[in-house]
C-alpha cells in the first residue's frame, strides 16, 4: 500500500546481505559499500561541490564568520538546526522509499526536498549537484534504482536525494550512508571557509574533528524524524544565502 510523504511514518528501509567473499564490519558495511561511499562523497567526485558556499562568502564579508571558532559555530547551527539538518531527514526519507521500491512516495520526497530550499542560490545550489550526481553515477555506478527514478521523476532533484537513491540502490544501509553524506557536506562547507577567511589546513581540521559528534547526533535524529516534523531554524544562514545573490565580489556560486 503506497504511503504518502504526510502521514509522518518514514518509509522502511532494506539492508543488504554482504556478497560472498566480501568481508563486512560490525555495522554491515562491506568493502564493496565502503568503496563506492569514498567515491561517491569524494571531492573529486564531479559535483561541483567545491564551488559552492551556502552563503559562508556572506557571512565573511559581514563578519560573522571571522575565525575558526566563529565558523565552527556557524557551521554548528547549519548542520544541527538548519538545512543539513533538513536535508539529512529528507536523505533518510528518500532512502527509505527507494529501498522499498515506492515510486509514488520517492516523487513525493523529491519534489519536497526541492521545494525546500529557502533561496535561489541554495536551490541552484542543490538541485545542480543532485543532477550532476545522478548523471554520473548512472553512467558509472548503474543500479536499477536509479534507473527507475530517472523515469518516474523528471522535476529538479536535490543533492541528498540523489545519494540516497544510489545508496539504497547499491543495498548500502542507511546510517553509514546518511553519517558519510554528512561528513562529506560539513568537510567541503569547512573546505569553503578555509579558503575564505582564510584558515590553515590544520583549522580546517581541528573543525572537522570537533563537528563529528554533532554529525554523528544530527544523523541519528533526521532517522527517526518524520516528513512532518522537517523544518529549519538557522535564519541567519537562509538570510545569507539570500543576501549573497546581490553581493558585490563573489568568488563562489552561494
Amino acid at each position: 500500500m503506497h504511503t504518502t510523504i504526510g502521514t509522518g511514518t518514514a518509509a522502511p528501509v532494506a539492508d543488504e546481505a554482504p556478497k560472498p567473499g566480501v568481508t563486512a564490519d560490525a555495522f554491515g558495511l562491506d568493502s564493496e559499500a565502503l568503496t563506492k561511499l569514498m567515491a561517491w562523497l569524494s571531492p573529486s567526485y564531479p559535483v561541483g561541490a567545491f564551488s559552492y558556499s551556502s552563503g559562508i562568502e556572506w557571512a565573511v564579508e559581514q563578519r560573522d564568520i571571522r575565525d575558526a571558532a566563529t565558523l565552527g559555530d556557524w557551521l554548528a547551527i547549519v548542520i544541527g538546526q538548519g538545512s543539513g539538518f533538513c536535508d539529512a531527514a529528507l536523505f533518510a526519507q528518500a532512502h527509505g522509499a527507494a529501498a522499498a521500491g515506492d515510486a509514488d512516495l520517492l516523487r513525493d520526497v523529491a519534489e519536497l526536498a526541492a521545494a525546500f530550499a529557502p533561496s535561489r542560490e541554495r536551490h541552484l545550489e542543490t538541485t545542480a549537484q543532485g543532477r550532476a550526481f545522478l548523471d554520473v553515477t548512472r553512467a558509472t555506478w548503474p543500479c536499477p534504482a536509479l534507473e527507475a527514478f530517472a523515469v518516474s521523476w523528471d522535476g529538479a532533484v536535490a543533492y541528498p536525494v540523489a545519494v540516497a537513491v544510489a545508496c539504497a540502490g547499491h543495498g548500502i544501509a542507511l546510517a553509514p550512508s546518511l553519517n558519510a553524506y554528512l561528513h562529506a557536506v560539513a568537510s567541503n562547507l569547512i573546505s569553503a571557509g578555509v579558503r575564505l577567511v582564510p584558515l590553515g589546513q590544520t583549522d580546517g581540521q581541528r573543525l572537522v574533528a570537533r563537528l563529528s559528534p554533532l554529525l554523528a547526533e544530527t544523523a541519528q535524529r533526521a532517522m527517526r524524524t518524520p516528513p512532518t516534523e522537517i523544518g529549519s531554524a538557522a535564519f541567519r544562514a537562509d538570510l545569507a544565502s539570500m543576501r549573497h545573490e546581490t553581493q558585490y565580489t563573489r568568488l563562489f556560486r552561494s
